[in-house]
This record gives C-alpha cells, structure tokens and sequence, in this order.
C-alpha cells in the first residue's frame, strides 16, 4: 500500500482540516517550529502510537472540539480480503474505496479522556438507501434473512456473496461519501479492518531530538527499523506458525470438550476457542538489537556526531540491499532534519541514499528540512511548503509558485560562479551526463568533468531541483550562455532547438543523434551495476522498445516483481548504478562518431 495524503484537523496547530500529500520522496519544508516535526508525529500516532503517543494535550488549544482527526489516503491496496474462506471479496465491492478508488482511513482520538480512545473509519463512496446502508453490520443470519425476504436468486452462504446480491438488488443505492465504523465489533466491518490493518505500510520515524539515555532512541530507531521490515519480509513463515498454532489449539480445545462430555455432558453444550493472533506490534516487541562499538562501548555511549553516523550507514545499506530485493511490503521512512551534526559530505551520501529508496516500488521517504544546502538538492516535485498565510493560518503549498517562497525562506541564492548554463530535460539526464563527462576526462584532459565543475550550472527544462530552478531563474538575467542537449524522441524539440541557435547570445544546442540518453550506454556497464545483459538499441527496437523498457522488463523478470518497473525509475536505477561503469572506450565504442566527446568541447568552447 502506498501513502498518498494526510489529512490532520484539530491537531496541535492546525486547527483546520489540512491535507498534505505524498509522492516517493517527499520533502517538507518550512521555519523553524512551524509544524513540520507535526506531520511526521501525526503518522507516527497513525501507524503505530508508539514512538509518539496521542495525548490528551494534542488537541488544538484555540478549539472547543476535543476530538483530533487523523486521516491517510492509500493506493496499491489489496487486490483481494479474505473474511470467509468460500467467499473472498474486495473493497471495490464492499463499496470501501473513495470515488477516486483509494482507500480512505480516518482515525479519530477522544482527547477529553486522560489516555485518549480512538475510532476507526472508513470514509467511502457507500450505499445509503436505508435498505443496505448497513449490510456491513449485519450478521450471516440476518443476510439471509434479507436474500429470503426479497426472494433473491443467491447462495445462502458466504456474506460477502449474500451482500452482492442484496446491494445488486437495489435500483439506486444512492451512493454518497460517508464515514463507516470499523473498530468497534460490528461483524464484518470490523472483520475487513483486520484485514487492511495488515496491509498498512511499516512507517519507520527517525526523529531530530533525542535522548541520551541506555535506550536512547536514535540508536535503537533504525534497529527497530530493521526488525519490523525483516519480520514482513517472512510474514508468510509467520503465518504458518500461527495458523499451526491455532489448529492445535483448536484440536485441544475439542479433546477438552470431549473429555468434559464423557465426565458430565450437561457441563457444556459447546467450547468454542476463539484464536487471537500476535498484532505486528507484539512481533516486533519480542526482538531488540543492541550495538556495542570498539572495545564494546555501546553506541550509545558514543558522541552524538557518531551516533548520527548510524543514520547515515543505516540508509545507505538499506538502499543497497533495498535494490537487491524483492520485498512486497510497503515501508515508509520519515525522517526528521537528516542533516543535523553531518559533515556535508555525509548530507550528500544521505540524498543519494534516499533517492534511491524512493526509486524503489516498495519505499517512501518523507523528510522535514530548513536546510537551504540539503533543500537545494533535492527534486522540485517532491517539496512541500509550510508556511503562516496573510491570515495566520498554517498552509501546504507545492508547485513553482511557492518556489520563490521557499528560496527566499531557506535563503537559496544562485552561484555566481556559473559561466555556462547546461539545459537538459530532466534530473537522470544530469547524472548521466556528468558520469560520461568525467569517463571522457580520464582519456581528454583538457574536457570538463561537470560532476564537480562549479562554472557549468545544469538547468532542467522539464523538472528541477531547487537549486537549479534558482540559478535558471536568476542567472537568465545574467545572459549567461546555454547549451541545450535533449532526446530525438519528440519531433517538437527540433524547433526548441532551432529558436536556441538563432540567438546572439552564443547560445547553442542540439539533439542526440541516437534515440535517448540511454542509448549511448554500453552492455558491460550495465552488467557491471545490474548483472543484465541485455541488447541496447540506438533506436527504437522491431517492437517498438527502447533501452529504459528493455531493462525495465528484464531487471523486473531478475528481482520477480509482478509488473516491470516504470520507465522512469528504469532510468532512475540506469543513471545512478550504469552510467557510473561507463569508461572513455566504451563511450567511444558506442559513439564511433565523436558525438559525446563534442558535447563536452562545446562546453569547453563556451567557458572559454
């Protein structure tokens, strides 16, 4: 399941609905203690209620209402619930998805109480015609007693086909979005939450503030981390054990029954035992990790700079082994100012681990920043900013017209050592580029190696960071010149290219003379990041197929996920783990024209 929108209204200080949504990566920025740390806290109470528990000052002060409401927006829920083993059903219908087709969790916390109670629905587009508004609540008898009543042509046996036949049965269900109780024991309703409750992602909260304690929780965080993923990761041997165990159970109970009959058969008619499997969160509890560094000091022990470090290695081996993997289940990482006590080289380690978590089918990352230097390299799409509107009132905002906000909060400037602009079409042409850059300087020294030349600003034209919306927006009045590079696979980009060199301003471009970025690798690097070989085309292949659908499609068949990757994220994985492989002789190989090699001379020709 993936995390798609929050929605929190009365809690702490936001008093008003709010809703914030979530793509992979997910960046909040905003000042210091202005409810970003909240957001975060909110799923934490959602998922779990443990590292951050709901308290009875969590409602907003300014309201009368002590009730908070916490809301999460889902994709990629179940295909299929098991509530009766002859008769499987699905949300869809149950008529538990929103008219969006999401599904839709709220959870709502009586903070009048000292320990606050929670109640659990689900908002859905439902039936309420007072005839099937509550089939959810119903019991198999009272469903059969409705199919018999209506003279209903349906099995009387299995309630989710008894409550098909009744809803079908209905010529205006008059479906409206309401709020449907899922907690409290109402048969079946409260069954397919058991269910869903399941399916929820693992959420992993790393937070800024910590403790220093024995337990101190920054050493132990990324450890539960990795507990609860390796617990999901063999939840099928998990399930085995405990079905064991119930069938024994239920064997026992039964020779008990037995026994008890043959003693007095007057004693009891019937034992029934009623099986309650550990919830997740008892799992977990069984299982702790300490860490004892040289000498056996306990990490704890350590200065908090090192401590930090854990957070860093932690995330970049759980993005190496993440790539390795074929683990079904969705976990969110939430992780608060990552920057705090890191050496800048450190933050960046951070962003590139995190980009490649999120390049992952089964992973979010959501941080919190007010860091301009970790904000700033960060994707454009994934920003979300919070800010007090003219009013007071707490706002989340995305899109370029909160850009100038955000650089102007975070204090982003543009660098004005940048001589030339670099206009490429997205963030995997950047790594790419400069990968093959620094391969042919190996071989041409007098070549630019854009990975670490602060003259050359990369300026993307369909999607950015930060950093380089800032300096296309601000250095464009600097006249500085540009070179433009983009794919031969939109007819429409001739003309861009056309009205870029008939400027005066030395500015140039041109498109690749083969399909894509990607047609210019070479097989052995892709071997070397991914061990897959796979025929690489200059162009479109017979079926229509370029190198990003070739290698989805493979890599996906390697790691025995159900449906190829996309071929954004196939790019994503080609940019950061093969074009790294690349040498100046395989460029050369697949280029025998000199095609990358003057990319890099242009360059050269305008610095100069």
């Amino acid at each position: 399941m993936k995390l798609k929108s929050l929605t929190v209204k009365n809690f702490r200080a936001y008093q008003d609905e709010t809703k914030i949504g979530f793509d992979q990566l997910t960046t909040i920025i905003g000042k210091n203690d202005i409810g970003k740390s909240t957001i975060l806290e909110a799923l934490e109470i959602f998922f779990n209620n443990q590292t951050v528990k709901i308290d009875s000052s969590d409602a907003n002060i300014h309201s009368t209402l002590k009730t908070v409401e916490i809301t999460c927006e889902f994709t990629e829920y179940p295909s299929e619930i098991s509530i009766d083993t002859s008769s499987p059903t699905n949300l869809k219908d149950e008529y538990l998805l929103s008219t969006d087709d999401t599904l839709v969790i709220k959870k709502s916390f009586d903070c009048s109480k000292k320990t606050p109670s929670v109640e659990i629905f689900i908002i859905a587009n439902h039936p309420t015609d007072k005839e099937v508004s509550n089939l959810l609540e119903l019991k198999e008898k009272e469903l059969q007693a409705i199919i018999k009543s209506k003279s209903l042509d349906s099995k009387l046996k299995g309630n989710p086909t008894m409550r098909k036949a009744i809803w079908e049965s209905i010529s205006d269900l008059k479906l409206q979005t309401i709020e449907i109780p899922v907690s409290k024991p109402k048969e079946d309703a409260k069954r397919i939450w058991e269910q869903i409750d399941g399916y929820l992602p693992i959420f992993a909260l790393f937070q800024s503030d910590r403790s220093s304690s024995d337990s101190d929780n920054e050493v132990q965080d990324p450890m539960k981390a990795a507990i609860a993923t390796a617990i999901s990761e063999v939840q099928k041997e998990i399930n085995d054990i405990q079905q064991k165990v119930k069938e024994k159970a239920e064997e026992i109970a039964a020779n008990t029954h037995k026994a008890l009959k043959e003693i007095d058969e007057n004693l009891a008619n019937k034992l029934d035992p009623k099986f309650n499997p550990p919830t997740p969160a008892k799992w977990n509890g069984l299982f702790s990790i300490q860490l004892d560094t040289d000498d056996g000091i306990p990490l704890n022990k350590r200065g908090s700079g090192v401590r930090r470090m854990i957070l860093v290695s932690f995330f970049k081996a759980e993005a190496e082994r993440r790539l390795k993997s074929s683990s079904k289940k969705n976990i969110i990482y939430a992780i608060e100012e990552p920057e705090t006590a890191q050496h800048p080289n450190n933050q960046k380690v951070l962003i590139e681990s995190f980009k490649s978590l999120a390049n992952e089918s089964d992973c979010q990352i959501i941080l919190t920043t007010h860091s301009p230097g970790l904000a700033s390299e960060l994707p454009i799409e994934s920003l979300r900013f919070i800010f007090h509107d003219d009013s007071g009132n707490l706002k989340i905002e995305l899109g370029e017209d909160v850009f100038p906000k955000i650089a102007k909060t975070l204090g982003v400037t543009p660098d004005s050592r940048v001589k030339v602009l670099f206009c490429v079409e997205g963030p995997t042409d950047v790594s790419a580029i400069c990968a093959l850059s620094k391969a042919m300087k190996i071989k041409y020294p007098e070549l630019p190696d854009l990975t670490n030349d602060e003259r050359v600003a990369f300026v993307l034209m369909g999607g950015s960071t930060l950093k380089h919306w800032v300096n296309h927006n601000y250095l464009k009045e600097l006249c500085k010149p540009e070179f433009h590079l983009y794919d031969n696979d939109v007819n429409t980009y001739q003309l861009s290219i056309d009205q870029v060199n008939n400027r005066e301003d030395n500015s140039c471009g041109q498109l690749t003379q083969k399909l894509e970025i990607e047609s210019y690798l070479h097989k052995d690097a892709i071997i070397a990041g991914f061990d897959i070989d796979i025929e690489i085309p200059d162009h479109l292949n017979d079926v229509g197929k370029a190198t990003p659908k070739i290698f989805a499609e493979a890599y996906s068949q390697k790691v025995g996920f159900q449906n190829p990757i996309k071929d954004t994220n196939a790019k994503k994985f080609l940019a950061e783990r093969a074009f790294p492989n690349m040498t100046a002789e395989m460029i050369e190989e697949r280029d025998p024209n000199g095609e990358v090699k003057g990319w890099f001379e242009k360059i050269n020709e305008l610095l100069n």
